[in-house]
């Protein structure tokens, strides 16, 4: 037990797949659907790609390129510094950093340690970094000497528990020339750093030979990552990922390639400490001795730039990301056809952005689908049938449920949509400091030992998933209830609308009406009124919306993704 969280291995998902045999048969992917993973801590899967590829390059930045054997050295002098300021097994360790090659170095060095990585995003507020460091009980963070985000680190360690900062530097892991440029043209993004014995350099650091006593490690039970929920609804909470959870997950989205082990470059687009980028660019990459090409932010040019240059062979990215690129005047200039498969995840594919990319690129672009507390649970097949609007087939080892929205220890009947339940050996453990909600108790998070998801789904004939709705986005309307995914999906045949977003706004009969907002393709004219009218007729009674509201944006997470929860905290201001 560790923090009040008992970290028992179920085997319930094992019992399940045995039970269920829908995708014993018919599996679209290439290995078999009933694999099995052996426990592997990430340290070891790290070790295992640099014996194979030690001199492949395992990152791209900017241009530098670093190679699997210098990585690891770097990763152990990191582990050896942080053994030095006193971080022992289980201790927390904070990434604050955007897509640069000392988060790599951080995130294996820690887990070296036997510490436990916890992801943060650049973009938090003081308030949000604090509140997340100290439900963690974050020791040390790592973050760079940028004013985006040095400044909010030290204000932090100075309100919170937080012990030490290290502080790295752009300009240090660039190739030379970009080097100089950036001290030369720069300096007003580097943020002074305090003269405070807490905060030391990363350079200094790694100023070590890279020794340090190597603690015995349990795969399947010492939690490697705390990974906090970043969805449109509800407070974060920090989803405890063991090393096994990660490295099944990096295997089983290896084992859905069929040219695995090919030349193998993935475009690091995604933020890494979100987890689509963790098990699809950080993990998976290196447990198939593949190369990062890392790039500190989404930007479409820079995108189009890193894919051309490097020929890249994969972009895994969320929707909007695809019809940016697809927006870009750069695009037809481009040569982008190096693309062999993209996954896109985080929001519905919508077809004609599925359609626009590949045609533009000779890709494929496939839509999976998995939760922060999951990694990646489901993928259409790269090769062979894709079903558009569906998030494909669950990975190897990997079974989906679905059971009764209203009661979640009884199936869905046959036939009806139902919340989708996972299991798998990616799913978490819990979530941390919350024993209330573990795999042992069938309440809000599991049921039957499996991952509730939330999503309400159908499965069909093929054993393809199809998401229907989020049940708590779901509208009620004088009893009725409406699935805002089927009206947005409605909005979208509309050649006007480019985002759509259906909430439901207080009513004084029917408790609930739909209310849409909506943002426009360039250059269209149309009015909500007349987008209204002509949605209206077309859905059902109970599903037509009081409202269309036309937008020049609209919310969005961190890593793209249309986010309802602003747009439902607006309107219950309004109405009191």
């Amino acid at each position: 037990m560790r923090n009040g969280v008992a970290l028992t291995v179920s085997s319930a998902y094992v019992n399940v797949m045995r039970d269920q045999n829908l995708w014993a048969t018919g599996y679209a992917h290439p290995k078999p659907w009933d694999q099995r993973y052996p426990a592997m801590t990430v340290p070891e899967m790290l070790a295992g790609a640099v014996a194979r590829v030690p001199h492949a390059p395992m990152i791209d930045f900017m241009g530098r390129t670093y190679g699997y054997a210098e990585v690891l050295d770097g990763a152990r002098r990191v582990a050896a510094g942080l053994h030095a300021m006193g971080v022992v097994r289980g201790d927390r360790i904070g990434l604050f950093l955007p897509n640069v090659p000392h988060y790599v170095a951080a995130y294996y060095g820690a887990l070296m340690l036997g510490a436990v990585v916890v992801n943060f995003s650049p973009l938090y507020s003081v308030e949000e970094l604090a509140h997340q460091v100290e439900d963690s009980g974050t020791r040390v963070l790592f973050t760079l000497s940028a004013t985006a985000l040095l400044p909010t680190a030290v204000k932090v360690l100075a309100a919170s528990g937080l012990e030490r900062l290290v502080v790295g530097s752009i300009a240090g892991v660039l190739p030379p020339a970009k080097s100089l440029l950036y001290r030369l043209l720069k300096r007003k993004e580097v943020a002074a750093r305090p003269d405070d014995a807490r905060i030391t350099t990363f350079s200094a650091l790694i100023a070590n030979d890279g020794r340090f006593p190597e603690p015995a490690m349990d795969a399947a039970r010492d939690v490697a990552l705390i990974q906090y929920t970043g969805g449109t609804t509800g407070s974060p909470k920090g989803a405890m990922l063991t090393h096994q959870n990660l490295t099944a997950n990096a295997r089983q989205i290896i084992d859905v390639d069929p040219e695995a082990g090919a030349p193998d470059r993935i475009v690091g687009a995604l933020p890494l400490f979100h987890i689509f980028a963790n098990a699809c660019v950080l993990n998976r990459t290196v447990a198939n001795g593949g190369t990062m090409v890392l790039l500190p932010r989404f930007d479409a040019a820079a995108v189009l730039a890193a894919v051309e240059r490097t020929k890249a062979t994969s972009l895994p990215g969320v929707p909007t990301m695809y019809q940016a690129l697809m927006d870009h005047p750069k695009l037809a200039t481009t040569d982008l056809s190096s693309l062999r498969v993209c996954i896109s995840g985080g929001a519905p594919l919508a077809g004609p952005v599925k359609a626009r990319f590949e045609a533009a690129t000779g890709a494929v672009l496939v839509e999976g689908y998995g939760l922060t507390e999951s990694g990646i649970a489901a993928t259409n097949p790269y090769e062979g049938l894709a079903k558009t609007g569906t998030i494909g087939q669950p990975l190897p080892a990997t079974t989906i449920r679905l059971v009764d929205r209203e009661d979640a220890t009884r199936d869905a009947p046959p036939g009806e949509p139902g919340e989708i339940v996972i299991h798998g050996p990616q799913v978490m453990v819990g979530y941390w400091n919350r024993p209330d909600l573990g795999p042992e108790q069938d309440g809000a998070t599991f049921a039957g030992g499996g991952l509730r998801t939330g999503d309400v789904g159908v499965i069909d004939e093929d054993g393809y998933v199809r998401i229907v709705d989020r049940l708590k986005d779901m509208i009620s309307v004088g009893g009725f209830k409406v699935f805002p995914s089927r009206v947005e999906t409605v909005l979208y045949r509309h050649d006007a609308v480019r985002d759509a977003i259906v909430i439901g706004v207080p009513d004084a009969y029917q408790g609930e009406r739909p209310k849409a907002f909506v943002t426009l393709m360039e250059g269209a004219g149309v009015t909500g009124d007349e987008l209204m009218a002509w949605l209206n007729p077309l859905v059902g009674k109970h599903e037509r919306c009081v409202a269309v509201e036309v937008r020049d944006v609209l919310p969005r997470t961190l890593v793209g993704k249309l986010s309802r929860k602003e747009l439902v905290a607006e309107e219950l201001a309004k109405a009191g």
